[in-house]
């Protein structure tokens, strides 16, 4: 006897308060329609069809890249926007100087103004979407209303997005509320407004992903940030990437660096031929949400289900993983394009670009081909190195968390926290080059705790203690690292071959991990002997792995002073077990 279809409840009946909040938005933002996203792949299809004909997508090779399609963003409009991302919580401190503040009552006034009747004669989407598997008790829901159907194809890759996620909405006490329009891509119109306190999201005049797609920094990052201090656990922009050594040891590692700066690479690393016998995993390449577990340990779940990577550089000797995933079935951002309509971009080594990024006739007086920051949207599932593990509902357990950033001297490859205390210590002193994954001129050394700077949704003095609070819980917490693959000879060039090659580092940290690598102790943590490291099959010379390994005294005492000098920004709140650290590092620099 053939079963009765299921009857599906229309979706806007399914969750009252989504539904109530859609008819106020409409009512101010005058929609011609509302459509209510329920993932289905008709639907994506619908989507895509009607941008292709509006000419908004461009069609790549079907032949050589089935699936995949280009978008092109407003030349004004590509990356994200930091001196227009506002944290509004009542209390000005409780942004803290990290942060650029605006009271609620003024942000919002502001935006109701903007919003209002902008989407007359454009379609309102309501995209439920799920951050994390949705069966996971760390998972956290949201809902974006948006006037822009690019946006929602990225959110149908970049999340759990549909009827599972507003079913699961219907059932639980709060959803983050995000609302964007693209406006008039007007700079001068251009906010991004985040309430934690009301976990809520205003986003206005940008259609770029940082500051559009509002489950990934706005809702994962930065108001993520505020609930996981609020519930005991930790929001992070940090990679999660599983390790399996030749004994049959797993591991997983998290992972922080800032945009632009090798997430993808290390998150999807294949290791060196001589390095045989170790297996990596992916579960995440740019934000991890980490709990602490019954056992003691911290446990990492990845709450994108795609990823949004930057893809010039990408060739397959840099990352045949993330090479061979896009393509198919990828949504490219501001790439180039070759006379057969193939993709192209700086660092892909085969091609050559005829149309550049804003559709003009390739012209090197005009620039790079591709837009710095141009992009790729894929599907996680279809990385070759794909965890199967990366749905497991409870996560994965954290052996080590790594920082690092991209600095030409001073930090050397890699060093050891002394302890947890000290290793948050690290991470809040964390300084990288600036990339053109943000605003700003490229080059400039600026201080990136944790690679949060841009993202944490509240005063980072708070955000150090919370750290700490929540390594005291552990009974057996993570080691903590920092790294530095950018390490450059008085020529310029690059000390360390990085890429696959970084699986030596992170092996003699899982040797450390587990009670077996060496080291010795320096002023800044414990570093590894030359001997530590396998180098076996690298083309480099003793004196490049000593300098590579080297803590220049002179250069740290200036590093710990402009640290106290950036930690002072945050005054009286700081925990004074970190200041504690810092004394003892300046005590042992000192001897």
């Amino acid at each position: 006897m053939a079963t009765a279809p299921r009857m599906l409840t229309p979706l806007p009946q399914l969750a009252k308060a989504v539904a109530d909040w859609v008819a106020d938005v409409a009512s101010l933002t005058q929609p011609e329609r509302v459509h209510w996203c329920d993932g289905s792949d008709e639907e994506i299809r619908h989507l895509r069809a009607g941008l292709l004909a509006s000419g908004e997508l461009h069609a790549l090779d079907q032949k050589n890249f089935p699936g995949c399609d280009l978008y092109r963003s407003h030349p004004s409009d590509v990356a994200r926007v930091e001196k227009v991302t506002f944290i509004c919580t009542t209390k000005q401190a409780d942004a803290g100087p990290n942060n650029l503040w605006l009271a609620p009552a003024d942000a919002h006034a502001r935006m109701r103004e903007l919003f209002s009747g902008c989407m007359r004669g454009r379609t309102l989407y309501v995209v439920p979407y799920c951050m994390g598997p949705i069966d996971s008790p760390l998972a956290r829901c949201g809902v974006e209303i948006t006037d822009s159907a690019y946006v929602v194809l990225n959110m149908a890759i970049m999340t759990r997005m549909g009827r599972a996620a507003l079913e699961r909405i219907a059932g639980e006490p709060n959803f983050v509320r995000g609302l964007h329009s693209i406006g008039e891509l007007d700079p001068d119109r251009r906010f991004i407004m985040h309430y934690p306190e009301e976990l809520a999201i205003e986003s206005y005049g940008s259609g770029y992903g940082g500051n559009a797609l509002l489950g990934k920094k706005c809702h994962a990052l930065r108001i993520a940030s505020w609930q996981a201090r609020q519930e005991g656990w930790l929001a992070e922009h940090m990679l999660i990437v599983g390790l399996r050594s030749p004994a049959g040891e797993q591991h997983y590692i998290a992972a922080a660096f800032p945009s632009a700066c090798g997430k993808t690479n290390l998150a999807m690393l294949i290791p060196p031929a001589s390095l045989g016998g170790w297996k990596v995993t992916t579960v995440g390449d740019d934000i991890a949400w980490l709990h602490p577990g019954p056992d003691g340990r911290l446990w990492a779940i990845n709450p994108e289900a795609g990823y949004f990577g930057v893809v010039p550089g990408t060739n397959p000797a840099t990352n045949r993983n993330a090479y061979d995933m896009i393509r198919r079935d990828t949504l490219f951002t501001n790439v180039a394009v070759t006379t057969d309509n193939q993709p192209w971009w700086e660092g892909l080594e085969t091609g050559a670009p005829a149309i550049d990024w804003q559709g003009r006739p390739y012209d090197p007086k005009n620039g790079p081909a591709a837009h710095p920051n141009s992009r790729f949207t894929v599907a996680a599932t279809q990385n070759p190195s794909y965890s199967p593990h990366a749905e497991d509902p409870q996560g994965v357990p954290i052996s080590a968390i790594v920082f690092g950033g991209r600095r030409r001297s001073v930090a050397p490859l890699v060093y050891e926290a002394r302890n947890f205390t000290h290793g948050v210590l690290v991470g809040a002193g964390m300084a990288s080059e600036q990339t053109a994954a943000a605003e700003g001129k490229v080059g400039i050394v600026r201080r990136d705790p944790m690679a949060m700077k841009p993202f944490c949704g509240y005063n980072f003095a708070d955000y150090f203690a919370h750290w700490i609070d929540v390594g005291a819980k552990l009974a057996n917490p993570p080691r903590i690292y920092h790294v530095n693959w950018f390490r450059r000879d008085a020529d310029g060039k690059f000390m360390w071959p990085g890429f696959g090659d970084n699986l030596r580092v992170l092996a003699w940290m899982l040797e450390r991990c587990g009670g077996r690598g060496g080291a010795i102790e320096s002023p800044i943590g414990m570093l590894p002997r030359a001997r530590d490291l396998n180098v076996e099959g690298l083309d480099l010379a003793p004196a490049t792995l000593d300098a590579l390994l080297a803590v220049d005294e002179d250069e740290w005492r200036k590093e710990v002073a402009d640290i106290r000098a950036y930690l002072g920004e945050y005054g009286d709140r700081l925990p004074p077990r970190m200041l504690a650290e810092l004394e003892t590092t300046e005590g042992k620099l000192k001897r």
